[in-house]
C-alpha cells in the first residue's frame, strides 16, 4: 500500500483548502449565517455552491460521465477531510450525507434511465435526498433482516408500500428518495430498494424528531407509508436485491464519514492549539505545560491512526474490494478520535470552548452521534469479532503482490 498522491490531487486539495480557508470558515462567526437548526442557512449554501462549482470542486465522489471529478476513494479521503474543516464544508461541495452516499449508490446500480431520472438532479445540486431504511422498534435498524416495512405486488407490476421508518436523515428536505422494504420473507434476497419523489402520494412525514446536536437539512425524521405506489422502473437492480444495494451503499458512505470527520477533528487540534498558545494561567503559557502538550500528542496520533484505517479503506475499495472490516475499523477510530478531539479542546479552552464563541460546542453535540450513526460503535466490533472468528490468524495478514 503506497498512499503517495499525485500532484493533481494535492493540487485539488490545496485548492479545496485554500476554499474552505478563504469563503466557508469566515461565515461559522456571522450568526445570520445558520438556518433554525444550526446548519448554514439557504442563501449562503447557494452562493458558496456556484462559487464552488465555478471552481471546479463540484462532486468529488462521481465519475466525470455522471458530472463528477471522478478521484477515487483514496482522493475522497484526502479531499473530504479538508474540506470538512468547517462544520459547513461538505454541503458546498455537494460532498454531505446524505446525498453523497445516494448519488454513489445511483451511480453503480442504476440503469441509464434511473441515473437520468435520480440521480442527474442530486448530481447537479438541484434537489435533495434520502435514504430510507432505520425502523422504530421492532423493525429494523443495524440489523436489516428485521425489517417489517413491506412492498406488496401488484397485478399491474408496480409496489404499494405499507409501514414505518425514522431518524432518515434530510427527509424533509429531499425530493428523491431511495427506500428499502421487504418483498418476501428470503433472509438474503427479502428486501427490495425504490426509488419515489417525494410528491408522490401514500406517504407523510410524521415528525421531525428533535436531536441533542446541530441536524443536516432537512433533520432527522420518522415517515409512515399508507400505500405508496412505486412502478417497477423505479425498482433499484432488481427485486429481492435490497440487501445488495444497502451493502453497496453503505461500506462507502460510512468510509466518507470518517473521512469528515477527521475534518473536524484536525479543526478541533487547530483552534486548542491556537487557544494554548496565547493563554496564560499562574504564570505559564498553557501550550507549556506537559499536561496540554501530552493531551495534544494523544490526539494527534488518533488522528492519524484513524487517517491511516480510513485510507486503507479508501484503498481496497478503490481496488474492487469490499473493505468490511476495514470500514469497521475506521468507522469505531475515527468516531471515538472526533470524539476525543472535541472534548480535549473545549478543556483546553475552558469556558470559552463551552460557549459559541468557537464552533467547538457545535461540533461536540454533532460528535455524539458518530458513535451511533451508520452503526453503533458495538455493532461494528461484533462484525470485526466475526471475522476474527472465521479468519483466525490471517485476520491480520497482509496482501501479497506478485512477483518475487
Amino acid at each position: 500500500m503506497d498512499f503517495t498522491i499525485s500532484p493533481a490531487l494535492e493540487d485539488l486539495r490545496r485548492r479545496i483548502g485554500a476554499f474552505v480557508d478563504r469563503e466557508i470558515i469566515p461565515l461559522e462567526a456571522d450568526p445570520a449565517a445558520y438556518d433554525a437548526h444550526e446548519n448554514i442557512a439557504p442563501a449562503p449554501l447557494a452562493r458558496l455552491r456556484e462559487k464552488a462549482r465555478a471552481e471546479g470542486l463540484w462532486n468529488l465522489q462521481l465519475k466525470p460521465e455522471s458530472g463528477g471529478l471522478g478521484v477515487g476513494r483514496v482522493g475522497m479521503a484526502v479531499c473530504y477531510t479538508e474540506m470538512n474543516r468547517s462544520i459547513f464544508g461538505p454541503v458546498v461541495f455537494n460532498s454531505a450525507a446524505p446525498d453523497d452516499g445516494n448519488m454513489m449508490v445511483l451511480e453503480a446500480v442504476g440503469t441509464p434511465e434511473q441515473k437520468a431520472k435520480w440521480l442527474a438532479p442530486i448530481a447537479s445540486g438541484a434537489v435533495r435526498s434520502a435514504f430510507v431504511m432505520t425502523e422504530p422498534h421492532p423493525g429494523g435498524g443495524s440489523d436489516p433482516g428485521m425489517m417489517l416495512t413491506r412492498a406488496e405486488k401488484q397485478p399491474n407490476g408496480s409496489y404499494r408500500i405499507y409501514g414505518r421508518k425514522w431518524f432518515i436523515t434530510g427527509a424533509e428536505e429531499a425530493a428523491h428518495l431511495i427506500l428499502i422494504a421487504r418483498t418476501s420473507d428470503d433472509p438474503r434476497t427479502g428486501l427490495t430498494a425504490f426509488a419515489f419523489h417525494r410528491d408522490a402520494p401514500g406517504w407523510r412525514i410524521v415528525r421531525r424528531i428533535p436531536i441533542m446536536g446541530p441536524e443536516e437539512h432537512g433533520g432527522h425524521c420518522e415517515l409512515e407509508f399508507d400505500g405508496l405506489e412505486i412502478p417497477p422502473e423505479d425498482v433499484l437492480l432488481g427485486e429481492g436485491k435490497g440487501l445488495r444495494v444497502t451493502q453497496i451503499r453503505l461500506g462507502p458512505a460510512r468510509l466518507t464519514h470518517c473521512m469528515r470527520w477527521l475534518g473536524l477533528a484536525m479543526r478541533c487540534v487547530e483552534i486548542a492549539r491556537a487557544y494554548a498558545d496565547v493563554r496564560y494561567g499562574f504564570g505559564v503559557r498553557l501550550a507549556d505545560r506537559e499536561s496540554v502538550q501530552t493531551l495534544l500528542g494523544r490526539i494527534a496520533m488518533d488522528i492519524e491512526i484513524s487517517r491511516l484505517l480510513t485510507m486503507k479503506a479508501a484503498w481496497e475499495l478503490d481496488r474492487g474490494g469490499l473493505a468490511r472490516k476495514e470500514v469497521s475499523m475506521a468507522k469505531i477510530k475515527a468516531a471515538n478520535t472526533l470524539h476525543l478531539a472535541a472534548d480535549s479542546a473545549i478543556q483546553i479552552n475552558g469556558a470559552r470552548g463551552y460557549s459559541k464563541d468557537t464552533v467547538l460546542e457545535w461540533i461536540y453535540r454533532y460528535a455524539r452521534q458518530a458513535r451511533l450513526v451508520d452503526g453503533a460503535d458495538a455493532v461494528h466490533e461484533m462484525v470485526l469479532n466475526r471475522f476474527l472468528e472465521k479468519e483466525e490468524g490471517a485476520f491480520w495478514n497482509w496482501p501479497v503482490g506478485e512477483g518475487a
